[in-house]
């Protein structure tokens, strides 16, 4: 009886141990989804401020039909989430967000925002 007693308990212990190692998977897979889609929606809001830049006249302050000029806000530059830097063309930006989440070794999630006129598209890149 006292055998299978303790096999029991050695046996509940691993069964333990695999569900608590699954779950910090689980925990650290949601936290790199999690600041993924941050950065998706700070990039979005950016390329927002930039298409606005676009669209406004330049006695306005904005660039008249050009993205000359424009770049990231001071205070959207870095943010707790990450860091953003734009690559500025006459007809387009292309906005590449960095995360602070480390996924893997010395790799960041970064997510990279292509602006036009009128449009953004979005896309993942780690």
């Amino acid at each position: 009886m006292g055998q299978q007693q303790l096999l029991l308990i050695v046996l509940g212990i691993i069964v333990v141990g695999i569900a608590i190692a699954i779950s910090i998977q689980l925990f650290r897979q949601n936290a790199i989804d999690s600041k993924r889609d941050i950065l998706m929606n700070e990039s979005a809001n950016i390329a927002s401020i930039a298409i606005g830049y676009y669209k406004r006249p330049v006695p306005f302050g904005g660039g008249g039909k050009s993205f000359i000029g424009w770049d990231v806000p001071g205070e959207l530059q870095s943010t707790v989430n990450g860091s953003y830097s734009a690559v500025i063309y006459s007809d387009s930006v292309i906005i590449t967000g960095t995360g602070t989440e480390v996924v893997t070794g010395s790799d960041s999630i970064q997510v990279r925002t292509t602006v036009s006129s009128d449009a953004y598209n979005i896309i993942i890149i780690r």
